[in-house]
C-alpha cells in the first residue's frame, strides 16, 4: 500500500504509535481482505460519515414484519380456538389457546442459540432472510390451519425458525459506524413498539372478514372459509416485501481465519493507551460465559427481567381472553375488534410516553428510580379489572382503554430499568453474551407464560363461585402475585446493584 511507504502520513502516525499499537495496526490493514463482505462493508462504513439511513429502514422493516406475527395473534386467539372445536366446553378455550401462545416462544427458547451460532458461522444476512422466510410460509400456514393440532406446529416451526431476535441486533450494530451504533440498535426496539400498534390492528380487525365485512368478502371465499387466515395473510405479505428488500443488505461478517484476532484487537483499540482500559479489555476477552453467570449483579437482573417478562405476557394473554369471554363467565364480551382496538390504542400510546415521557422522567428520576413506584402502580390497576365486568357501553370502553394504556406504560418502566440494570452490570465487550443469556432466559419464562395463563383462565372460569373469591378475582390475583414476587426481588440481599446505582433505587 502507498500508506506504508515511508514519509507518508500513514508512517508518520505509525512511528508515533507504541509498537504494539502499530503491529495492530499493520495487522488489521493486511486482514482488510478483498472479497470479505466483512470487511468491505467496514470500508465502506468508515468512508460514509452520515447515518446510513437506507439500511437500517431495511432493518426496521425486517424486524416489523418478524414481530407482527407474535402481537398479530391475541385479538382472534380465543375465537379461533373455539372455531377449531378442540375444547369440549366454552370454559376450556382458555386452556387450549395458552398453548397455541406458549408454543412459538418454546421454539425460539429452543432454536436462540443454534440461530447465533448460525449467524456467527454464515452471515448475518442469510439467518435474516431464512427468518423472514419462515414467517412467510409458516405464519400463512397458521391462518390456513383447519386443526388445533395443525395451529400447534405451524405456530412452533415459526418460532423454531424464526431466529431473527439475537441476529439482528448484532446486524443493526455492524452495519454503520460505532457513532451510530445505538441508532440502529434502538432501531430494533422501536419497530416492535409499533408492532404492538399495527398488530394487533390487523388481528382485531382483519379476522373473520366475510362476518364483519360481509359486502367485501362471501363466506364461500378463501376468507369465508378460513376466517383467520387475512390478518395472517397481509402479514405474510408484508414479510415477502421486507424479504425482497433484503436482497439490498449487505453482509457484515468476516470470512477469514483470523476474525479471533482481530476482534481482540478492536477492543484493545477501543480500549485507546490507557494500561486501566488495556486491562479491562484483557480481562473482558478472558471472561466465559460460566463467569457471567456468577456474575450476580447480571443475574439478578435478568432473573428480575425474566419475571416481569413472564407477568407481562401472561397478562396480554389473560387480558385478550377476558375481555371476549362471556358475561356469564365474567367476561367483558367484547368483539376481537374491540380488543384490537384497546391494544393497539395502548400500543400506540406506549410509543409515544417512551419517546415524549419517558425521558422527561429519566432526566429528572434517573432511569432506575420509577421501577419500584410502577410496580407498585400495576400491582394496584390490576386489582380493579374484576370489578369493570359491572360496566357497560362506552363507559367500559373508555375505562378499559385507559386502564390497558397505563397498564402497559407500567410495563414499559419496568423493562427499560431492567435493561439498564443488565448492561450496566458487565463491561462493553460482555454485553453481546450477557444480552444472549438474557434473550435464551426470558423466551423460556415467555414459553411456560400463556399456557399457564390459559390453565388458569380455564380454572377460574369454571370456579365463578364457591370459593374464598371469586374465579375472575384469584386469576388477577395469582397474576398480581407474580408482579408481587418481583417487586420482592428487587430489594437487598437478591438484587445487586452497581455502586452508582445503589442510592437510586
Amino acid at each position: 500500500m502507498a500508506g506504508g511507504e515511508e514519509g507518508s502520513p500513514a508512517a508518520a502516525v505509525a512511528l508515533l504509535l507504541p509498537p504494539a499499537r502499530e503491529e495492530r495496526s499493520s495487522s488489521r490493514r493486511r486482514r482488510c481482505r478483498e472479497g470479505c463482505p466483512g470487511c468491505r462493508q467496514e470500508e465502506a462504513s468508515k468512508a460514509r460519515a452520515g447515518v446510513p439511513y437506507l439500511d437500517f429502514f431495511y432493518i426496521w422493516v425486517v424486524c416489523l414484519a418478524a414481530a407482527l406475527p407474535i402481537q398479530s395473534l391475541f385479538p382472534y386467539l380465543y375465537f379461533m380456538i373455539r372455531d377449531l372445536k378442540i375444547a369440549k366446553e366454552e370454559q376450556d378455550i382458555g386452556f387450549y389457546a395458552g398453548f397455541v401462545g406458549a408454543t412459538y416462544f418454546l421454539g425460539r427458547t429452543i432454536s436462540a442459540v443454534p440461530w447465533g451460532m448460525f449467524a456467527d458461522k454464515y452471515g448475518r444476512k442469510p439467518c435474516i432472510v431464512i427468518s423472514i422466510l419462515a414467517v412467510v410460509v409458516f405464519n400463512t400456514l397458521f391462518g390456513l390451519s383447519t386443526t388445533y393440532w395443525m395451529a400447534i406446529v405451524t405456530r412452533g416451526l415459526l418460532g423454531l425458525l424464526c431466529g431473527i431476535l439475537g441476529p439482528i441486533k448484532a446486524y443493526a450494530s455492524e452495519v454503520c459506524r460505532k457513532e451510530h451504533q445505538a441508532l440502529g440498535i434502538s432501531l430494533v426496539t422501536s419497530s416492535r413498539a409499533i408492532a404492538l400498534v399495527i398488530g394487533p390492528a390487523i388481528g382485531g380487525f382483519l379476522a373473520q372478514p366475510a362476518k364483519k365485512y360481509p359486502n367485501l368478502f362471501s363466506e364461500e371465499s378463501i376468507f369465508g372459509r378460513f376466517p383467520y387466515f387475512l390478518p395472517c395473510f397481509v402479514i405474510s405479505v408484508l414479510a415477502a416485501g421486507s424479504c425482497i428488500a433484503c436482497i439490498w443488505l449487505p453482509e457484515t461478517l468476516h470470512f477469514h481465519n483470523d476474525d479471533k484476532v482481530e476482534a481482540i484487537d478492536e477492543l484493545e483499540a477501543q480500549a485507546g493507551d490507557s494500561d486501566l482500559d488495556a486491562q479491562k479489555a484483557k480481562e473482558s476477552r478472558g471472561e466465559s460465559t460460566k463467569n457471567l453467570l456468577k456474575n450476580w449483579q447480571l443475574m439478578s437482573a435478568v432473573i428480575l427481567y425474566c419475571i416481569f417478562s413472564l407477568h407481562d405476557t401472561a397478562y396480554l394473554e389473560i387480558f385478550s381472553l377476558w375481555a371476549v369471554s362471556s358475561r356469564k363467565f365474567q367476561g367483558l364480551s367484547l368483539t376481537s375488534q374491540d380488543v384490537g382496538t384497546v391494544l393497539a390504542v395502548s400500543g400506540f400510546g406506549v410509543l409515544v410516553y417512551q419517546l415524549a415521557i419517558y425521558p422527561f422522567l429519566a432526566k429528572y428520576f434517573g432511569p432506575i428510580k420509577p421501577f419500584r413506584p410502577a410496580a407498585v402502580l400495576s400491582i394496584l390497576l390490576l386489582a380493579t379489572y374484576p370489578f369493570m365486568t359491572n360496566l357497560h357501553g362506552p363507559e367500559l370502553k373508555i375505562l378499559i382503554n385507559i386502564a390497558s394504556l397505563l397498564k402497559n406504560m407500567f410495563a414499559a418502566t419496568i423493562t427499560i430499568a431492567c435493561n439498564i440494570l443488565q448492561n450496566t452490570a458487565v463491561t462493553q465487550e460482555q454485553r453481546g453474551v450477557a444480552n444472549g443469556i438474557s434473550v435464551t432466559l426470558m423466551s423460556m419464562f415467555k414459553a411456560v407464560a400463556p399456557a399457564a395463563a390459559g390453565i388458569l383462565f380455564s380454572w377460574a372460569q369454571k370456579h365463578i363461585s364457591g370459593l374464598f373469591l371469586p374465579g375472575d378475582q384469584i386469576l388477577f390475583l395469582m397474576l398480581n402475585m407474580v408482579s408481587v414476587i418481583g417487586l420482592v426481588l428487587t430489594f437487598k440481599p437478591f438484587l445487586s446493584l452497581p455502586n452508582a446505582m445503589s442510592i437510586s433505587l
